[in-house]
């Protein structure tokens, strides 16, 4: 039997939804201070759409949303996760991380994007729509709004990703994620851990992400991992300058159950005069739980003027 690799998965879940597997390349490139930024390349065109993952995510939680919308696209790994380097100063905040996402435009792209942002990839968007308004089409953020309430549903991922650093297996990395109601069925939690873990060379699994490290040493320094920390700092009030300055069309896809209420929508149609506001019933990783809706609210974004 084949050892089992990031693209394992992909021709079942292609084949489940009828759909054709298009090729699937890891892209990476390297930055200007040494780090390594990476991603996904899909379809052999150009890409029309790129995809920025949520804290804690990584490229890979597009895949099923990718294959609905069934067109060229890059989904990219935010430093700090996935195959890209982590920071020294652990700063993952949007306008940190946008002049890395618009190297990776400027590199991968030919041409102004659809650009998707979910939570953390949504405010990250902004920054970039804000600051390099050439390079993207449309803007659309994923059940983030800067003015979301870091004590909220926030507090349970700082919570999950507050424990141990490394562990055994990564059945064991599965059971935690489904006692917090996280990653959806078995299976699908098997598949989320399997791309979102490494095996060190001692044997044990770790996260790829850099927050969930920075989670644990909080906790085990003494400090309380339920209190706003870097979620919060993601969450900063500066995403309202972003959006204010955005001059591409911009939608906003709210999960019923997700992190933004209807009262943060309302703010964010207040703030950014003609935005459209969409929802799904769905909670805060809509791409995970219904990415068939979200492809369909996503598609029309790229023919539309």
């Amino acid at each position: 039997m084949p050892e089992r690799d990031e693209f394992s998965f992909l021709p079942a879940q292609a084949a489940d939804l009828g759909r054709e597997l298009p090729p699937v390349e890891r892209v990476r490139l390297t930055l200007a201070d040494g780090r390594t930024l990476s991603g996904l390349r899909w379809g052999a065109a150009p890409p029309a759409v790129t995809l920025l993952h949520g804290a804690g995510l990584n490229a890979h939680t597009w895949d099923t949303t990718l294959l609905h919308l069934g067109v060229p696209a890059l989904a990219l790994d935010l430093p700090g996760h996935g195959d890209s380097s982590w920071r020294d100063d652990a700063a993952y905040v949007a306008r940190v991380l946008a002049p890395d996402v618009i190297t990776a435009l400027e590199q991968w792209t030919t041409g102004p994007q659809v650009l998707v942002g979910h939570s953390l990839g949504g405010l990250t968007a902004a920054a970039v729509a804000a600051s390099r308004p050439d390079l993207v089409s449309r803007l659309a953020i994923v059940d983030i709004t800067p003015g979301v309430d870091p004590s909220a549903g926030p507090a349970q991922i700082r919570a999950f990703f507050a424990g141990p650093t490394d562990w055994s297996s990564r059945e064991e990395l599965v059971e935690r994620a489904l006692s917090f109601g996280l990653g959806g069925s078995p299976e699908a939690a098997a598949r989320g851990v399997f791309l979102n873990s490494r095996v060190r060379p001692d044997g044990r699994v770790e996260w790829k992400h850099h927050f969930a490290h920075l989670a644990a040493a909080a906790a085990n320094a003494g400090a309380d991992p339920t209190t706003p920390d870097a979620v919060k700092a993601v969450l900063s009030a500066t995403g309202w300058d972003d959006l204010g300055g955005v001059t591409a069309p911009v939608t906003l896809v709210r999960g019923e159950r997700g992190f933004v209420t209807k009262t943060d929508a309302e703010e964010l149609a207040r703030r950014v005069p003609g935005a459209d506001v969409r929802v799904l019933s769905t909670g805060h990783n809509a791409q995970e739980e219904d990415p068939e809706s979200l492809a369909r609210l996503i598609r029309p974004l790229l023919t539309t003027p």
